[in-house]
């Protein structure tokens, strides 16, 4: 299966979400090892762009959304109350 996103086709997950985002990922979530200085940079590089384009979040989450409802598959959830049922009971005293 082939993704596009605005007439570019996304041939990995990164690439998908940078797509998308229309800024690299790092952006948002920065990167390991970063300074304080650097960390700061981005969050001021980050900020201006919300600033610049308030219905970002509004249109991520859409994407999100739209990406869990056609691959749930990849995302591996689990509701809570089945994992519960799969508890082995408890036998013996514990000391």
């Amino acid at each position: 299966m082939r993704t596009y996103i605005g007439g570019h086709q996304a041939v990995s997950v990164e690439e998908f979400a940078e797509l998308a985002l229309g800024t690299p990922v790092e952006l948002w979530l920065g990167v390991e090892g970063e300074t304080d200085e650097e960390r700061a940079a981005r969050e001021d590089a980050a900020r201006d762009i919300l600033a610049d384009h308030p219905e970002m979040p509004d249109d991520l989450i859409r994407i999100a959304a739209g990406v869990v409802e056609a691959h749930p598959e990849l995302f591996a959830i689990v509701s809570l109350h089945h994992a519960a049922r799969r508890r082995m009971p408890r036998r013996g005293v514990a000391a």
